[in-house]
């Protein structure tokens, strides 16, 4: 098996006060950058603890990602039967 193509996921972070934010931007090889949001906010009761602020939104982000993929391939295999079809 050989790999055909490589995905690098860039994700980046920000915190402000006790909500954090997350970006997650993938290029794919046609060319397509798509950008996948998430965020969370600390409960007030909560410690601060960043780290886990950031696991929470990345994981939101990075689901978000997912789920646009998945609708962009969905979009591209009806268009692919479209146009197939006589």
């Amino acid at each position: 098996m050989h790999t055909l193509v490589g995905w690098h996921i860039e994700t980046e972070f920000q915190e402000e006060g006790d909500r954090t934010r997350a970006v997650a931007l993938v290029r794919l090889s046609d060319g397509t950058e798509i950008r996948g949001h998430g965020s969370c906010r600390r409960h007030r009761s909560d410690a601060p603890q960043l780290r886990v602020g950031e696991e929470v939104a990345g994981a939101r982000a990075l689901n978000d990602l997912a789920g646009q993929l998945m609708e962009k391939a969905e979009k591209e295999l009806r268009e692919d039967k479209t146009s197939a079809t006589p």
